[in-house]
């Protein structure tokens, strides 16, 4: 049996359980009326998405506690009609939803009956089988939940164009005068580009096993056990080597906008973003001259290979 299987039978091995037990306390599950074992069946529904079947309990922790829990739980339990949920979310998130409408229709009107369109979708206005259906069920705290709202917003406001476009006929526009301008959606960003200098810097800084290690893990979903195997290491070498690169990128990238000007409270706050956001290639980065090293480590001296 494994991990997961462990978990889904609710025979969780002690030190994922208590480990568990700690992320809902902390999440304001509670709360926000979600319960224990709501929240556990959250956690199992994304770990199926992103691990695979065998996934080991360090990477069930991982995958855990690389989520955004607070929002997830406010998300799911706003989906789960949680009333104290929702005007949690309202107080936190409906003037950002406005200005982001904004930001996509200009005119004030249009903004606001966008912005009134997702309210529905996402409070769950549709029914269906008797049931609500909220979009914010889909959430899966992986990224922020502003940066995940934007990305709803913006494809939405792409959807409802393309509609009007296919009710409005040529010739209804030619005789009213339209000029026919090909329709440019800008990407919905509130990034300061600061970020994406320092992370680019701070990537660009990495060595090159460091970078195949990041690649490997978070952008091919490869395992812990599978990116150990290749560099010839144990399992939990690279689990704690992933856990100490991404706290150390972190403050490289502090660090870095320190040097741009930035406070460390904005610095901190400016870190608070969706990575899709950035206009940053991340995987072209990371893949830089990864290869050679990974390559001579492979064939190297037995000191190289026991290293990490």
């Amino acid at each position: 049996m494994t991990p997961r299987d462990a978990q889904s039978s609710r025979e969780t091995p002690a030190g994922l359980d208590s480990f568990v037990a700690e992320l809902y306390r902390t999440s304001r599950g509670p709360e926000f009326g979600l319960s224990r074992e709501q929240f556990d069946g959250i956690l199992q529904e994304i770990a199926k998405k992103y691990l695979p079947p065998q996934a080991t309990q360090s990477e069930i922790l991982g995958l855990y506690a690389s989520l955004r829990l607070e929002e997830l739980v406010l998300a799911r339990a706003c989906a789960a009609g949680q009333e104290r949920a929702w005007e949690t979310f309202l107080l936190r998130y409906r003037q950002k939803l406005y200005d982001i409408a904004g930001y996509l229709a200009k005119e004030s009107s249009a903004a606001r009956e966008l912005a009134d369109s997702i309210y529905g979708d996402l409070y769950g206005m549709a029914p269906r089988d008797g049931q609500r259906v909220s979009k914010l069920a889909s959430y899966t705290g992986r990224g922020s939940l502003e940066g995940w709202l934007r990305t709803v917003m913006a494809q939405e406001h792409i959807n409802r164009y393309r509609r009007q476009r296919r009710l409005v006929s040529l010739d209804e526009e030619t005789e009213d005068g339209a000029q026919f301008a090909t329709a440019e959606i800008e990407p919905v960003s509130n990034v300061d580009p600061r970020v994406e200098t320092a992370t680019d810097e701070a990537l660009a800084a990495l060595p090159s096993e460091d970078r195949f290690i990041l690649s490997s893990y978070f952008l091919d979903n490869r395992t812990l056990a599978d990116i150990a195997r290749t560099l010839s290491v144990h399992e939990s070498t690279i689990s704690r080597k992933v856990d100490k690169l991404t706290k150390s990128l972190r403050k490289q990238i502090l660090v870095g906008l320190g040097r741009s000007g930035m406070s460390r409270r904005q610095a901190t706050e400016a870190l608070d973003v969706d990575v899709r956001d950035l206009h940053l290639d991340v995987r072209n980065r990371l893949q830089e001259s990864s290869t050679p090293a990974f390559s001579q480590k492979k064939v190297g001296s037995p000191a190289g290979k026991g290293s990490g």
